[in-house]
């Protein structure tokens, strides 16, 4: 049962993937859309669910989870700034063209990908009744997924061959999560640490990246929109399921 909720998750991200390779021509709106839908899950997705898994330790007096949020934001900007370094184009950092910056985002949203499958795995194995909850919100937001990362991969630069690849890996990657949980579990407290790590990322890669390459093609009040739009989507998801 968990693996036929997660191959309808393939469909999904594949499908908003799809929705924003074929609007490249209105890629402002659609890099504004993403940065929205990538903060409305940072705020009302990920974060509450990386308190609900955290055991509550901290490290001098801070959440672990938290540390790794920061560490998680810290360490886009560092790879960032470091392959802005290596090509010579300090002097245009605002630029933020890098593919291999794209492609290490696509990167780490299909690993994220891969976890949403083994959380319907999981929840599956608690009961079928929530493994079917978790299911469909993850398949609710998964069309965001696809979207995200062809958003990421078209803002850095990456070529068409290049998105499309990682779109598929991004569709795959819940149904090969949701298959490894016949082999492993992953402990609560260890999920919510890679949460913290990866909502950050998220973090940056929406206010330093995406937000500011959006409206440098276009400024325009509809691309505002369209990330008022992202931030609603999200909240609307999360709150239905």
């Amino acid at each position: 049962m968990a693996v036929i909720f997660a191959l309808s998750t393939v469909l999904s991200t594949f499908a908003g993937g799809v929705f924003a390779l074929r609007n490249r021509d209105r890629l402002h709106l659609i890099l504004g859309l993403t940065a929205g839908v990538l903060l409305g899950l940072v705020a009302f997705d990920l974060l509450p669910e990386i308190f609900a898994l955290s055991d509550g330790s901290q490290l001098l007096g801070v959440p672990a989870v938290m540390l790794t949020f920061a560490a998680g934001f810290l360490a886009l900007h560092l790879v960032e700034r470091t392959m802005a370094l290596h090509a010579g184009h300090e002097e245009h950092y605002g630029d933020h063209h890098h593919p291999q910056i794209g492609l290490a985002s696509a990167v780490a949203l299909a690993t994220h990908s891969f976890l949403d499958g083994v959380a319907i795995g999981l929840a599956f194995q608690a009961s079928s009744a929530v493994g079917v909850t978790v299911a469909i919100a993850v398949i609710a937001h998964d069309f965001a997924d696809g979207l995200n990362t062809v958003g990421v991969m078209s803002a850095h630069g990456n070529n068409r061959r290049r998105t499309v690849g990682m779109l598929v890996a991004d569709s795959l990657a819940p149904a090969v999560g949701a298959l490894s949980t016949l082999w492993f579990s992953l402990p609560h407290p260890v999920l919510a640490l890679y949460l913290g790590f990866f909502a950050g990322f998220l973090l940056y890669l929406a206010t330093a990246d995406i937000l500011p390459e959006a409206h440098s093609r276009h400024p325009s009040r509809l691309t505002l929109v369209c990330t008022l739009a992202g931030v609603g989507l999200m909240w609307t998801v999360v709150g239905l399921s």
